[in-house]
């Protein structure tokens, strides 16, 4: 579990920056649930035999005697919301969340015990429209961050329950005359869960996964129906995949659609988005039988993806557009007053006003440190004057002296000509 220190904050909210305003594109809403739940809620909806519920998850008695985990995902608690609150019955909602997971696993790259997840949820929709815009969605986010060119959609259907009760049983039939070459972890499945064994990463076990019976062979025609659906969409939409008929997801409420985005910019370890359709969940967890079709990501993998291909706008790592500083009798206090009067002139502006006194040189030094943009000087000639010096640290162009309200215009201008992909808004 990692402290998020305040140098790398705004490249987090640049990150942020353009999710939230995707959703807003798209006319998704923000929900927010708490991090503690009923474990009981993730054992019904995950799954008892995942590695999430037997090995991973943070999970305690409180004073009462009732068993609460930390959310290990986000999906399951938004199901639960939704139904406690009567947002599913006979309506349709798009929604989205963003914040903290827990999972007691082992960390690797880009892979925390805490780790942070954006995610998205539409529930009361059945076709491949919406699995298409969910996609779309992430696609498009994928094309603001510059990402697209380094990552691959890859889809599959796991089809109906029924279907997939068929199948079971001739993967079962599969599995159990080649015994001999499961390891441990996947003859514990082979009883309860044998299409998790599909989606083990044991290297000796790979053969023998590939030439296992693909489920995509063994759909009922309602879910191919869906699928060519899906497909056709992604095609209309331009939007590039490949089939990946051993793509079965980690989690056990999926159906139909499943689809991952993954990359080889980071090792192994290579998906950074997720999602499908799971179109039982909302009935197991005792609601009333409801479509719904999400997504989630890690926002850690993303951010180290950006890092690693070097995605990441000098503009995203600004933490100040101008610094005011000063010396002299009264010039401490109208700096303040003139931070407060940027501030309130310009709204889009990020000002910090030095405090704590120090010499001309040391003030400069630290104008510098703070990457701001601007240095704006006051003195005691310049308070007298009625003015302030403004010199551009970043650029080429001479300082001047202006007053308060030529500053303003200054800085306003300055606001309207930089680019709009830095994390915060321009001037409102």
């Amino acid at each position: 579990m990692n402290d998020l220190l305040p140098e790398r904050s705004p490249l987090w909210q640049y990150f942020e920056q353009h999710v939230r305003q995707l959703m807003a594109q798209y006319g998704y809403l923000e929900m927010r649930t708490p991090v503690l739940e009923q474990t009981a809620l993730f054992k019904r909806s995950i799954g008892e035999v995942t590695d999430i519920v037997e090995k991973e998850m943070y999970t305690f008695d409180d004073r009462n005697g009732d068993s609460l985990s930390l959310r290990p995902e986000g999906t399951a608690s938004v199901v639960r919301a939704a139904i406690e609150n009567g947002l599913l019955h006979n309506q349709t909602h798009r929604l989205w969340y963003a914040g903290p997971m827990f999972r007691h696993e082992r960390p690797q790259k880009g892979r925390y015990r805490q780790f942070h997840q954006v995610g998205v949820e539409t529930f009361g929709l059945e076709g491949p429209d919406i699995d298409a815009e969910v996609i779309a969605l992430s696609a498009r986010l994928w094309q603001a961050l510059g990402l697209i060119d380094h990552v691959q959609l890859e889809i599959n259907s796991l089809g109906s329950l029924e279907a997939r009760h068929a199948y079971r049983a001739t993967l079962v039939e599969y599995f159990n005359a080649h015994l001999d070459q499961l390891d441990e972890d996947a003859r514990r499945r082979l009883d309860s869960n044998p299409l998790r064994i599909l989606d083990s990463k044991n290297p000796d076990m790979q053969a023998l996964i590939e030439a296992a019976p693909k489920l995509i062979d063994h759909l009922d025609e309602a879910s191919v129906a869906h699928f060519e659906g899906l497909k056709q969409r992604l095609d209309a939409l331009g939007i590039q995949y490949v089939i990946n008929t051993r793509l079965v997801r980690g989690l056990d409420y999926y159906s139909r659609t499943v689809f991952e985005w993954t990359t080889t910019a980071l090792g192994s370890q290579g998906t950074v988005c997720a999602g499908g359709r799971y179109d039982g969940l909302v009935e197991q967890l005792g609601g009333k039988p409801t479509p719904a079709v999400g997504f989630a990501m890690g926002v850690e993998r993303l951010i180290l993806l950006l890092e690693t291909l070097a995605l990441v706008p000098a503009a995203a790592e600004d933490i100040l557009d101008v610094y005011l500083m000063g010396q002299g009798e009264g010039v401490d206090t109208q700096l303040l007053v003139l931070g407060e009067t940027l501030r309130s002139r310009l709204p889009g502006l990020r000002v910090q006003v030095h405090c704590g006194g120090g010499s001309f040189k040391s003030q400069l030094k630290k104008a510098d440190k703070s990457r701001a943009r601007f240095v704006v000087m006051l003195g005691e000639d310049e308070l007298a004057a009625g003015v302030a010096t403004i010199k551009d640290l970043r650029g080429e162009e001479p300082q001047q002296q202006l007053d308060t309200h030529s500053l303003v215009e200054r800085l306003a201008r300055w606001i309207d000509e930089r680019p709009t992909d830095s994390g915060h808004s321009n001037r409102v």
